[in-house]
């Protein structure tokens, strides 16, 4: 059953009514593996005694609710999502007996079986509201309270709560009791129960440290590099903060099957158990594990000790914890390169949220629960973060921190909305900050900054502005703090001439500092990555680029100046075949192994989705050549070389190629250093079985391997990825109309179904896609629901047809906000690509 959709009126309503004093939770995991029995006591004083209101609760049954000492009949309050009460007193006392269910979604309370040894594992996800699900309570983040737990569960298993807890034996089961919490929101508080493997430290002494995953994981857990960079960020933000931690211990638990990276529970951090390496990773998955884990630990200051007051400033939380995370990592770990993967990877992620018809102001207008389910994206993180970034070098990083700490102190334990922030920054800067906020975060859309200059006989520039521009949607023209650098060939390396920092502020810009310079060889706009704008390189340096991108001495300008061409690719500036050209020929002097496998992906996307019909069987022999001859001379063992040889096996379409992926998975073709391990064997079966070179028996004989749960969702995705007609329906059958499988199987096999290369399997489904999306999302949980309508829209489906289906959709059916929205991102793929095949299709295939 979905969640109840709490509006923001209903939960201003209620906080004006309510106070919460406390909540206790009394759970036993020991009996069915289907339901779990929870008895919530909750006291709360009410300002207006003989009002009305209700707590929110999901479970198939109530048992019991006592109001005041006076029982209500659970058929009459309860209405499955809801217990209504009246009657309320100043003070109150609430107790609610209930059987809650265990889910497999990732929702509310999770169960989840090892397929290795058997043995079971829960974990809690209540952001944005499934606390309801464990127990009843009020489901909203300003309607803090402290929260006291007690568990009776197996006694060989591992209970870990919010707080430290302390367990009393038994023979049959173990009691475990926690410590009341702080105050805090009930979307934070958590329960991860099972038998965890565990290794315990402490950070200066003071803090005790866990790090948690299943047993069978255990070998592979590398608990020492997990601590080291927990300890780095504790050292970090402690100082920057000039706030102790303000929790009594701090847990890190991998979990299976979690729909998120990671999840900010006050002290018990649940985090994805993909960050938990089987097999060998590049120093990118290392580097992005970091970065989750400054995530979550920035989130206990700015999330779990202040809080936003209702949803509309998730950006708060979210945006606050990517910036500070990449200043961590940079700062205070082996990461010193954190901006650039921030340019390459989060800011990417951004500019390309922010041209989706669903773009919003970072400062988002949440009306409902169901809104915000869809609202984690990359403008709450990424766009949010990148405009952290401007607003530090508008106001001054020493005065960005400042006010930090005053906001922490001012607000602790508490909730707040944008004025809070904005007052505290206006105070330690001096600046008055309402047109800033007005241009950055309550406005959408994403500008463009382009150099436009004249240069006279002698080369030198005899004018130069910079231009901006906005779409005819979102046309705020927005002030910028920005560099620019000019770049020149020096012995084969790129190095900085001179670099101008202004503010550019409207429509056009003159920068009379750079008339009279002589043109250089290469013009970069928003040099150091100061603001948030796409950026456009003039056509002599896109030239430089061309030729010369790995001669840049240092990462950032050159991802900027990747970041640019992919930008410029997407809309249909540069073809496909042109940057395809930019990319193999620059990345062998590229060193950043992130910005590596960032170009390839992207590459690759490009040649499934930008490239003209005719040309992408030439692009995809191009890639995998290329492929194939850097993973012969990649050093062996090294990240180079995994990454290109994963490529490799992505792009093989021709029966050569094919035969050597097929070398590789049986050991028949070697290469000295490469590791074909459990990961990488299913990569190479994966596009094996998707070009019809593999298929059942190889499947199970790999499943056979590995029967694991990544092993059984690996299997899975390859099935759905099977090119024929009786694969495809199997595959829609599990993912649309089964209701009985984990959330993680699910989105394995929308991930397998749609392949690029099976357009023709794959238009049946157009019609069945439309037919089934509003009862899915009415019936199904929004992380199920959410899996089907993206996962499954017809996106390599590149026609017309697509977009008028999708537009006659929409208005015969007038679906809810949030599906509407999710269907919008999906449509608005097909014209860009269509721009971007037109683009590609003038130029002539070679």
């Amino acid at each position: 059953m979905p969640g109840s959709n709490l509006t923001r009126d209903e939960a201003q309503t209620r906080a004006r009514l309510v106070h919460v004093a406390s909540t206790t939770v009394d759970l036993d995991l020991t009996g069915s593996d289907v339901t779990f029995s929870s008895r919530t006591t909750i006291r709360f004083d009410c300002s207006e005694p003989g009002a009305a209101t209700f707590v929110e609760l999901i479970a198939p049954t109530v048992r019991e609710v006592v109001l005041n000492g006076r029982s209500l009949d659970p058929g009459r309050v309860f209405d499955g999502t809801r217990v209504h009460l009246d009657g309320l007193t100043a003070s109150n006392e609430l107790t609610i007996v209930a059987d809650c269910a265990y889910m497999r979604t990732g929702e509310g309370l999770h169960r989840f079986v090892d397929p290795v040894d058997g043995a079971v594992y829960l974990y809690t996800q209540f952001e944005t509201s499934d606390a309801q699900r464990m127990y009843a309570c009020f489901d909203q983040p300003d309607l803090k309270t402290t929260f006291e737990l007690s568990v009776t569960a197996p006694p060989d298993w591992e209970v870990v709560s919010n707080s430290p807890g302390h367990r009393v034996e038994s023979p049959a089961a173990a009691r475990w009791q926690f410590r009341p919490t702080p105050r805090v929101s009930t979307y934070i508080t958590a329960l991860v129960a099972g038998p965890y493997a565990v290794t315990h430290d402490r950070y200066d002494g003071r803090i005790p440290l866990g790090v948690y995953c299943r047993r069978s994981l255990a070998e592979f857990l590398d608990a020492a590099a997990i601590l080291e960079v927990t300890k780095q960020g504790f050292a970090f933000f402690e100082r920057t903060f000039d706030y102790p931690y303000p929790f009594e211990k701090y847990d890190q638990l991998f979990v299976p099957e979690f729909n998120a990276g990671a999840m900010e529970n006050a002290g018990c951090v649940t985090i994805l158990e993909d960050y938990v390496f089987r097999s060998k990773v590049t120093d990118a998955a290392y580097e992005r594990r970091a970065e989750t884990i400054l995530h979550e630990m920035a989130h206990m200051w700015f999330g779990d000790l202040v809080t936003m007051r209702w949803w509309d400033d998730l950006w708060l939380n979210e945006s606050f914890a990517t910036y500070m995370a990449a200043l961590a990592q940079a700062e205070a770990t082996r990461w010193r390169g954190a901006w650039t993967t921030f340019a390459n990877v989060q800011k990417t992620w951004a500019y390309r949220q922010d041209q989706l018809p669903s773009t919003h102001p970072i400062v988002a207008d949440i009306e409902d629960i169901e809104a915000v389910k869809v609202n984690f994206d990359g403008i709450t993180y990424a766009k949010g973060a990148s405009v952290l970034k401007q607003l530090v070098a508008w106001v001054g990083r020493d005065r960005f921190l400042e006010a930090m700490r005053v906001y922490f102190r001012r607000h602790e334990w508490s909730t707040t909305t944008l004025h809070d922030l904005l007052s505290a920054l206006e105070e330690a800067s001096g600046r008055d900050l309402s047109a800033w906020s007005k241009q950055w975060l309550e406005t959408a859309g994403v500008n463009t900054l382009r150099p436009e200059f004249t240069v006279d006989p002698a080369g030198r520039f005899t004018s130069f502005e910079v231009r901006q521009d906005a779409v005819p949607e979102h046309p705020t023209l927005r002030s910028h703090r920005v560099a620019i650098g000019l770049y020149d060939d020096v012995n084969g390396s790129l190095v900085r001439r001179d670099r101008v920092e202004l503010d550019v502020v409207g429509a056009q810009t003159e920068v009379p500092g750079l008339v009279g310079a002589t043109r250089p060889d290469l013009v970069l706009v928003n040099d150091d990555d100061l603001t948030y704008a796409k950026i456009r390189l003039d056509e002599h340096s896109f030239a430089t680029v061309t030729s010369s991108i790995g001669a840049f001495v240092e990462t950032l300008p050159r991802a900027l100046c990747w970041g640019a061409a992919w930008d410029m690719t997407r809309d249909a500036e540069v073809a496909t075949r042109d940057y395809l050209t930019l990319v193999l020929g620059g990345i062998g002097a590229e060193t950043e192994i992130g910005v590596v496998q960032t170009l390839l992906r992207q590459v690759k996307l490009a040649l499934d989705c930008y490239a003209a019909p005719e040309f992408r069987p030439v692009g995809l022999e191009r890639l995998a050549g290329a492929a194939r001859a850097h993973l012969a001379h990649a050093a062996p063992g090294s990240d180079l070389q995994l990454a290109w040889a994963r490529t490799f096996a992505s792009a093989a379409a021709s029966p050569e190629h094919l035969a050597t992926v097929r070398g590789l998975l049986s050991g028949t073709v070697t290469v000295e250093g490469l590791a074909v391990d459990t990961e990488l064997r299913w990569h190479l079966l994966h596009n094996l079985v998707a070009r019809g070179a593999a298929g059942d028996a190889e499947i199970e004989v790999e499943l056979a391997r590995d029967r694991t749960a990544a092993g059984e969702r690996h299997a899975a995705a390859a099935r759905a990825a099977r090119p024929t007609a009786q694969a495809k329906a199997e595959a829609w059958a599990a993912a649309v109309e089964r209701d009985d499988l984990p959330t993680a199987v699910q989105a394995a096999i929308t991930s397998g179904f749609q392949q690029p290369d099976q357009q023709e399997l794959l238009r049946p489904y157009v019609e069945r896609y439309f037919a089934v999306v509003a009862e899915v999302w009415a019936s199904r949980t929004i992380e199920v629901a959410q899996n089907i309508v993206v996962g499954l829209f017809p996106s390599y489906l590149v026609e017309q047809s697509v977009v008028d289906r999708t537009d006659a959709f929409l208005e015969r059916e007038r679906p809810v906000p949030a599906l509407r929205r999710l269907i919008l991102e999906g449509r608005a793929g097909v014209p860009r690509a269509l721009r971007a095949r037109a683009r590609d299709a003038r130029e002539p295939v070679s």
